[in-house]
């Protein structure tokens, strides 16, 4: 697709654009809109009630994240901007914008702000005001960032015609609807890559790599048949010590020695983005040192989180470990393979083995130890532990490359969608003659718009 530039453009008095069309007028937002804060809706949250509540998490997710309240304080109505005034430094969700497209019944929360357009299109407002650089640049990266009724009233946009604003939201209605239908495309096909890596596992963990072996009833339900050689014991007797960590004083400083705590526990791997650091004048226990090949047990978090397990790898050169985590060091007679046991407790079998015996609320949820080592598994020999180890370390890194591609193609089609809300709503293209296909085309075809 092809889009003119607009022929005649004047310098912008507004620092982060350069040039901008020569008969769109600046305007300031508290002229042209109304504006009203949210309220606290967080007493009235109640799973069956009749409203909506929008908070950040609401806006930042397009609406996919639902509470509910029983009292409407804020009410939103149809075509109303509603836009995040607060979030972390850094952050995804501040400035966010979420368009009310229906007659629901929305309860406008704390932190949350709704626009109502009284001189400007709606539409053509939601494009301009999402992540408008103009409110990003509240954010110094260092303090949580909370906008202020002045940060709206005193913002200055360049505003063209209604009938201009109405084709430049036409226009990318219409774009982006395409551009989204292809990012779909591309999410349904990371989730089909992830079903897919869970499958492998669960099948080589349970049925071993050959499927001509004969099968044996494991007389464990979750289990079924398993193949004859392999052996059903409980998890408790497969390790010589079992141990959780210290309680230590850790920070951002990167003298002293790195503590692995449960935020570090990944499903299946160790996340060393976020590492704090104990100083060596603490008194160490050398016993809490890991040591290449130690299982790693997170015993306490959310109950969607509780259960995550990761084998140690010498990440790092040396590293502590919290009292959060279990760390297991197993028998060689039964366990030839820590990482086996990690493909074993990350499978679908397993992660819903460990969500049965965790104990607490949503929040808060713990394995205990004594729970853990009576759940019963298959094991084969230490050799064919090795084994599929070997095989599945192949086959989910062929798989996790593939979702990666596809991860990256994602987020290059959203900048692109970015780049081409941006480019319309600040005159850098030109769709006064932009008209909407007679048909439908491809969503592959979103590609050209940008």
């Amino acid at each position: 697709m092809s889009l003119l530039a607009y022929q005649k453009l004047k310098p912008s008095v507004v620092e982060y654009l350069d040039e901008i069309p020569n008969d769109w007028p600046l305007k300031r937002l508290g002229d042209i809109v109304g504006f009203a804060q949210g309220k606290a809706h967080e007493p009235y949250i109640d799973d069956d009630g009749d409203y909506i509540c929008v908070n950040s998490r609401f806006v930042s997710t397009s609406g996919k994240t639902i509470k509910t309240c029983s009292l409407n304080l804020t009410p939103a109505s149809l075509n109303d901007i509603l836009m995040v005034m607060s979030d972390l430094p850094n952050g995804r969700a501040l400035a966010r914008a979420y368009y009310v497209a229906d007659h629901g019944k929305y309860a406008v929360n704390q932190r949350v702000c709704r626009i109502t357009a009284e001189k400007a299109h709606p539409r053509f407002l939601f494009y301009v005001l999402d992540r408008h650089p103009g409110l990003m640049q509240n954010d110094d990266g260092v303090h949580q960032t909370h906008l202020s009724n002045a940060d709206f009233q005193k913002l200055k946009i360049y505003l063209p015609s209604i009938s201009e604003q109405t084709q430049i939201a036409g226009f990318l209605d219409h774009e982006t609807a395409r551009i989204d239908a292809l990012i779909e495309e591309q999410q349904r096909l990371i989730e089909l890559l992830k079903e897919k890596r869970q499958a492998v596992i669960s099948h080589a963990v349970t049925k071993g790599l050959d499927p001509t072996v004969p099968m044996k009833d494991s007389d464990v339900e979750w289990l079924g048949e398993v193949p004859c050689s392999w052996r059903v014991i409980k998890f408790g007797i497969t390790h010589d010590k079992a141990e959780l960590g210290g309680n230590y004083e850790a920070g951002e400083s990167e003298e002293g020695l790195p503590l692995i705590k449960m935020g570090n526990i990944g499903r299946g791997k160790v996340k060393l983005d976020k590492v704090e650091y104990v100083s060596l004048t603490q008194d160490i226990d050398s016993g809490h040192t890991l040591k290449e090949g130690d299982f790693l047990f997170n015993t306490r978090n959310s109950l969607d989180l509780v259960g995550k397990v990761c084998v140690w790898r010498s990440e790092l050169y040396a590293a502590l470990y919290n009292s959060n985590i279990l760390r297991i060091s197993f028998n060689k007679s039964f366990v030839g393979s820590s990482g086996f046991v990690n493909y074993l407790l990350n499978s679908n079998l397993g992660l819903e083995q460990l969500r049965l015996i965790a104990r607490g609320t949503t929040s808060v949820a713990a394995i205990y130890y004594k729970d853990l080592s009576s759940l019963s598994f298959a094991f084969p020999s230490p050799s064919e532990q090795r084994e599929i180890e070997r095989f599945l370390d192949i086959q989910t890194s062929q798989l996790d490359a593939l979702v990666s591609a596809a991860e990256q193609t994602v987020d290059v089609i959203k900048e692109r969608r970015s780049a081409l809300i941006s480019a319309a709503v600040t005159g850098k293209i030109d769709v006064r003659g932009w008209q909407p296909p007679a048909r439908v085309q491809s969503p592959e075809l979103a590609q050209e718009a940008v």
